[in-house]
């Protein structure tokens, strides 16, 4: 198949270049995704280092036949960053800190987070809910469909059908708007 396949062969087989290659492909997606989550600069960089010690240690595991190799990554990434978040005793940030080292790149993204956030609005309200608890409040599905009282399957639909809507109403120009639906695929 792909290339990926190839670099994740050799990965098994502990060629750290795959890694590499792994990683520069990679971690810009894995980084945004596990930053919108804790809102901390240096627990992301931690925790993304983290989730590629993780792919390193644990490649043997990863089966082609089950899922493409970024959701496997986004799965490690995502649980690592969960578990961060429920650390008891943990220093929790009340200041926010610019990922952004340039204000052009800050204000372009603002603009396209007004264009998910309206494309968001769009949606019907069970759907909005579904959304902000699994992808901005960073909830696994089964802790979300019990916040919403409803069942699992039935919650899983919300979060594919919102996912679908907005495909249609967004578009595919937000790489994180692509990252979520990547997910469920």
């Amino acid at each position: 198949m792909g290339n990926d396949q190839n670099l994740i062969l050799h990965l098994k087989r502990r060629d750290k270049k795959a890694l590499s290659s792994l990683y520069d492909k990679y971690a810009a997606a894995l980084y945004g995704v596990i930053v919108r989550m804790c809102k901390d600069e240096q627990a992301a960089e931690n925790l993304l280092q983290d989730t590629f010690l993780t792919i390193w240690e644990k490649s043997e595991t990863y089966d082609f036949e089950k899922g493409k190799f970024y959701t496997w990554a986004f799965r490690i990434a995502r649980n690592k960053t969960l578990n961060f978040l429920r650390t008891p005793n943990r220093l929790i940030q009340t200041e926010d800190l610019s990922v952004y080292n340039d204000r052009t790149e800050a204000q372009n993204n603002d603009i396209d987070q007004y264009k998910l956030k309206g494309a968001i609005a769009k949606l019907e309200v069970h759907h909005q809910k579904a959304i902000e608890l699994v992808y901005f409040n960073g909830m696994t599905h089964r802790e979300a469909h019990e916040e919403m009282d409803v069942p699992l399957g039935t919650f899983k639909s919300y979060i594919r059908q919102a996912l679908q809507e907005l495909r249609k109403l967004y578009g595919h120009t937000i790489a994180f708007l692509m990252i979520l639906i990547e997910v469920i695929r």
